[in-house]
This record gives structure tokens, sequence and C-alpha cells, in this order.
């Protein structure tokens, strides 16, 4: 099975070093940056930023693998790391994924 991973980075600079690290880890075969503009609570108040949301394609198996590497890197307490499973997909692309976080 194949995971799609969303986090959620400060900005560029981290989001680059993030995604890069989970390449170059194998722990996920491709990760995209998309700006976005976060509407949050935390710690009891409401607050707003600019951030960069990471996209990571992986394989199901690698998601806890994710999670702990993200925590690691990231400049959060508590970073956003979440994964939905892919139903259906190119057989060729799912193919490459897998062989690229083997």
């Amino acid at each position: 099975m194949f995971s799609l991973v969303y986090i959620t980075a400060g900005d560029m600079e981290e989001a680059r070093k993030i995604g890069k690290k989970l390449v170059e880890e194998r722990l996920a075969a491709c990760v995209n940056f998309f700006p976005v503009t976060s509407i949050f609570r935390w710690k009891g108040l409401i607050d707003e930023a600019n951030e960069v949301a990471i996209i990571a394609k992986t394989t199901s198996g690698k998601v806890k693998d994710i999670d702990k590497r993200v925590k690691e890197l990231h400049s959060y307490d508590v970073p956003c790391v979440v994964s939905f499973n892919m139903e259906e997909g190119s057989k060729d692309f799912l193919d490459w994924i897998a062989e690229s976080v083997e």
C-alpha cells in the first residue's frame, strides 16, 4: 500500500531541508512544496502564519519512520505529519515509488 504524507514547515528553507532528507534517506520517493496560509489555535490563542506544505509520496510502511524523522528535523514543538492512503494510481508510478524507497 502507498501513502501521501502531509507535513507543514515554517518556511521554504525548513521544508527543503526536511524534504531533501526524506528523499536522501529513502523514506519518500518524491516531495512537493506548496505555499499555504494557516489559521490555527495554539496555546489558547488563534494565530495565522504563512507556511510551506510538503506532500511526500511513499509506501505506507515508511509513514512512522517519516513521522519520527520529521520530529527530529522540525523547528515546531508539534509538527503536522498526517498520512492518507492512496486507494489507486498509475501502476508505473506506484512501482517507481516502491523502488525509490527500498
